[in-house]
């Protein structure tokens, strides 16, 4: 029993991309047109336009394969272990002594090497 995986065809994409590039236009424009009336309602109007620009996109075959890139990232992101607040604060003290011991060893290196040139130039 074999069942093949049918692939989504991806019909009219060039035209689904204009009209997403004419959409962020009349977005642009409508925002400009518009600056007398309240932020808020610009605001919304452009939310609303970036919501059906976005459907748009995802309709086309970049646009879904951005939104497996995106579902992937976040199946790796849930993955994740962060550290705990215990490992933060010793490996922030590691490296607060790491740099600490660093800095007292060139200050003598520098000590050291001014007093032996102090020396030979006189």
């Amino acid at each position: 029993m074999s069942i093949a995986a049918e692939e989504k065809v991806y019909r009219f994409d060039a035209i689904k991309w204009s009209v997403v590039i004419l959409l962020v236009a009349v977005g642009v424009y409508g925002n400009s047109y518009y600056s007398s009336e309240s932020i808020l309602y610009r605001f919304i109007a452009l939310i609303l336009l970036g919501a059906v620009a976005l459907m748009v996109v995802i309709n086309t075959a970049k646009g879904a394969s951005g939104l497996a890139l995106v579902k992937g990232a976040v199946v790796e992101w849930r993955k994740v272990v962060f550290p705990t607040r215990q490992e933060i604060n010793q490996t922030t003290m590691l490296v607060l002594l790491v740099v600490a011991v660093t800095a007292i060893i060139l200050w003598l290196l520098d000590m050291i090497f001014g007093k032996l040139f102090s020396l030979v130039i006189g």
